[in-house]
């Protein structure tokens, strides 16, 4: 997965730039063709070239520097690269990056490539643990960047935590495992459904429920990035997408989302219906704010279409999974709701343990498929989870009868 590659290797100011020395040796050991990218702090660590004798390539360091008259440096490397790697990746670099800052030649190189782009932090261990770099670095891996967590142990400012660059035949291994995942679903279209939906009442007021949409979102953005082409029906959410393979259709009640299914079902092959649609809706709906009454006001409700049980009904070719949100025995409810909608896979989630539900950024959840096969998905982030699933299903699919 590394042979071959053109990777292009930003070096940021920090004492752990000695590392990416070791790393950029074998990355070429390994066959892939080299460029390396120093700021100005990174070259007063180690010395541009040490990288360049490495590397077997100019080092660039200067956004100025056109060595070339026929291109643009900066836009030539970006659009060069297969792969984009940050290591070692400093909070301030990652600041830059989450904030659209293109001050030198690295942080416009990173702006302006369409690779994947894979970071390794390395600072200090209250540094990683600060707010802003917390944010910073979510804010970057909704967009799509691809984190390789750094290690724990003694640090160069003398503490010992999380904080030392990983070391870098883990780097690269991180980076191979993720590109083979790359191909996993390539012609694939997948579709997922997000969120929550709202049944309006009156002008002012609505019913709903907590969902924030982040496990389905988390799943689109995996999905996407597993080379499939994803449609994702997102009900009211303030989330993002940044991925160009989401196609994001916005709706609003369960009616909506019902309709937005059913018209990408057919040439799905893979649905996943993560959103928590309402049961029930407002029996009418009033053209005006409704006044307080001085005695009690009761809403007749009706039931809206079972969006998973029509899927499950339509079902042909698709491999066809739902989400079972459950407070009492999940799994087994879980289970009578796969065999009921006809499903190929469950995933249950028990919104009453810690870690799991509406609105955080972690989940606890169990998988079971058709055949009832069980597999637990301790607590992790929802991104972590999406891509266990996304395996499973995988696994599922290859394993089904042609």
């Amino acid at each position: 997965m590394i042979q071959n590659k053109n990777i292009l290797l930003g070096v940021s100011g920090g004492i752990a730039a000695y590392k990416a020395c070791a790393l950029t040796s074998k990355l070429t050991q390994q066959g892939a063709a080299v460029k390396v990218i120093m700021t100005d702090n990174a070259a007063k660590f180690v010395s541009p070239l040490t990288f360049q004798a490495l590397s077997r390539n100019p080092v660039h360091i200067d956004t100025f520097d056109e060595k070339d008259p026929a291109k643009i440096a900066h836009i030539d490397l970006a659009d060069w690269a297969d792969i984009t790697l940050l290591a070692p990746a400093t909070a301030n670099i990652i600041g830059k990056l989450a904030n659209g800052i293109a001050d030198d030649m690295l942080s416009t190189v990173l702006l302006a490539t369409q690779s994947s782009v894979y970071v390794a932090p390395a600072m200090n261990v209250h540094m990683y643990a600060h707010p802003a770099v917390i944010a910073n670095m979510k804010q970057l891996d909704s967009w799509g960047y691809h984190f390789i967590e750094p290690g724990a142990g003694y640090l160069a400012c003398g503490y010992v935590g999380k904080g030392r660059l990983e070391e870098p035949e883990s780097i690269i291994a991180a980076v191979a495992e993720h590109q083979g995942r790359g191909d996993l679903f390539s012609g694939k279209k997948v579709l997922i459904s997000a969120g929550p939906t709202q049944e309006k009442v009156d002008p002012v007021r609505f019913f709903t429920n907590r969902s924030s949409g982040k496990m389905g979102f988390a799943l689109a953005e995996a999905a996407a990035s597993a080379g499939a082409d994803v449609t994702l029906v997102a009900g009211p959410v303030s989330l993002e997408t940044g991925n160009k393979r989401i196609n994001r259709i916005d709706v609003v009640t369960a009616e909506e989302m019902y309709q937005a299914m059913h018209d990408h079902f057919h040439t799905s092959d893979i649905v996943i219906k993560a959103a928590a649609v309402a049961d029930y809706r407002p029996k009418q709906i009033y053209g005006e704010k409704m006044k307080k009454q001085p005695d009690d006001w009761r809403v007749e409700m009706e039931r809206t279409q079972d969006i998973l049980q029509s899927l499950g009904e339509a079902k042909k070719h698709q491999f066809l999974a739902g989400f079972a949100a459950e407070t009492t025995n999940p799994v087994e409810y879980g289970i009578t709701k796969l065999q009921k909608k006809n499903l190929d896979a469950i995933i249950v989630n028990n919104v009453a343990a810690e870690g799991a539900g509406f609105g955080g950024d972690t989940n606890v959840v169990t998988y079971v498929n058709k055949t009832e096969e069980k597999e637990d998905i301790a607590l992790r982030s929802k991104q972590e989870i999406a891509k266990e699933i996304l395996k499973l299903i995988a696994r599922d699919m290859k394993d089904e009868p042609k």
